[in-house]
């Protein structure tokens, strides 16, 4: 999405960030922080377990997941405490995890930002301490409302790799774009947590004729059946993981999904490709999905009824460093208001009483917004 905010990105760290970020790597050292620790764990390939040493232990077991995505590097990030604080099994980068996308693109400029994140003390005892998982986002993919077209993406890809330290074995090193897919629990209290790449292989969108109107802020819906958002390889594979048993899904989508409404970027940009996925639920019978999404600079949540299946929700969060204080749109299938100020959105589950509830807190760890849902309900 166009940021509401715009500034230079890329500036190397100076010395104080740098002496910084070393005290705190040799005091999370001296704790024992970071080692990685056996547990069942399953990703796409049962019994593939990661093998970096210098990401924390996988849970066993998932009752608190954290998700936030929209962090620019360079504005202050206070956030990271009370994420810390609210202790979650799991954290989900969504996307637009540094911000490098000014033009014309340059890989330095990438590394900077990255470089700059890493130095960030809240960030840098997150990583080093919750188990966590990433995909990006327009503006760490390198291109403004970018996709496919894009084309300094391999560079970019590689970049994200070294960053988020995948293991060797990580099979985004050796396919095009960074779908991927991780199950956590025991059969009964199953998540699993799908990360789709809505850049690599996303077809142009079709520019509005009616810039900054209402409902057609950037983009109108394209009807091209050629279009799409996933490209057929990441449909095949997302048609495999929903096939796989579990009891709660959380699908990332760094755009939004389900939400109507505007005329920002999101899957509705492709009706046939929005359908899709709807009916490809539908038709692997997948139970438990809900919907993760960022992009936006707000924070809401969405319900959409689907006939003859279970209601779709959608958690957008957005905005851990800049949200958009001024938002105002339409929401037929919002839940409530807009989420306008800086937060994260947290996802926890009661699995005796067989509920999850979805909401969001700001940067002092206040909630401002809860939502219960039974599991039954999404079956």
């Amino acid at each position: 999405m166009t940021s509401m905010n715009t500034q230079k990105l890329g500036a190397p760290l100076n010395r104080r960030q740098l002496l910084k970020a070393s005290a705190l790597s040799s005091m999370l050292a001296s704790l024992g922080v970071g080692a990685q620790g056996k547990s069942s764990h399953a990703a796409e390939n049962p019994g593939a377990l990661p093998s970096s040493p210098s990401l924390p232990a996988w849970p066993t077991q998932i009752q608190k997941v954290i998700f936030g995505s929209c962090i620019d590097q360079k504005k202050p990030q206070p956030i990271w405490q009370s994420i810390l604080a609210a202790k979650p099994d799991l954290f989900i980068f969504g996307g637009d995890n540094v911000y490098a996308s000014s033009q014309p693109w340059q890989l330095q400029n990438l590394e900077n930002a990255y470089a700059t994140q890493a130095a960030q003390p809240g960030f840098a005892a997150l990583r080093a301490s919750v188990p966590h998982l990433a995909v990006w986002d327009d503006h760490d993919f390198g291109l403004n409302d970018g996709g496919e077209e894009f084309v300094h993406k391999q560079e970019a890809k590689n970049a994200f790799l070294d960053f988020w330290r995948l293991p060797a074995e990580d099979p985004r090193r050796t396919r095009p774009g960074l779908y991927h897919a991780h199950i956590f629990g025991p059969i009964g209290r199953r998540v699993q947590v799908v990360l789709l790449d809505t850049r690599w292989f996303r077809s142009k969108l079709r520019i509005t004729d009616q810039r900054g109107v209402p409902g057609k802020e950037r983009f109108v819906p394209d009807t091209d059946p050629q279009k799409t958002m996933l490209g057929e390889a990441q449909w095949q594979w997302l048609e495999a993981q929903l096939k796989q048993p579990a009891d709660l899904r959380l699908i990332v989508s760094s755009v939004q999904v389900i939400v109507e409404g505007h005329g920002w970027e999101g899957w509705h940009n492709f009706p046939l490709e929005q359908t899709r996925l709807r009916q490809l639920i539908k038709r692997t019978h997948a139970k438990g999905v809900v919907f993760l999404s960022g992009d936006r600079h707000i924070g809401a949540i969405y319900k959409h009824a689907e006939p003859e299946s279970y209601p779709l929700y959608e958690v957008t969060s957005s905005g851990m460093t800049h949200a958009w204080s001024s938002a105002k749109e339409q929401g037929p299938n919002r839940l409530g208001e807009l989420i306008t100020q800086n937060h994260f959105a947290l996802i926890e589950i009661d699995w005796p009483q067989q509920q999850i509830q979805l909401g969001f807190q700001n940067t002092q760890g206040e909630w401002l917004k809860k939502q219960s849902i039974g599991l039954s309900e999404l079956r």
